[in-house]
């Protein structure tokens, strides 16, 4: 009877501490998580169109990253000037 008891309060002990280290992990781990929720929310959008992610992957190896940025800048300062007007 000894013996159960002793294995029953190692039993204890051990799921304790695995619960104690299972809080350390999700604590440290918590900006990891969030950080790939993001990728995982930008990867889901290429899954779901598939072509208009190969189409912007192509428009950027076509014209450069730098030259699209500029486009883009152009474009939204147009949009809001000619919403004000």
């Amino acid at each position: 009877m000894n013996r159960l008891r002793e294995l029953e309060m190692r039993r204890r002990e051990l799921l304790e501490r695995s619960a104690t280290q299972r809080a350390m992990l999700r604590a440290n781990l918590s900006p990891i998580m969030e950080r790939t929720a993001s990728i995982d929310r930008a990867m889901s959008s290429v899954r779901r169109y598939p072509m208009l992610a190969t189409g912007l992957a192509a428009v950027v190896a076509l014209f450069g990253s730098r030259k699209l940025f500029g486009w883009i800048a152009r474009g939204i300062t147009l949009y809001t000037l000619l919403k004000k007007v």
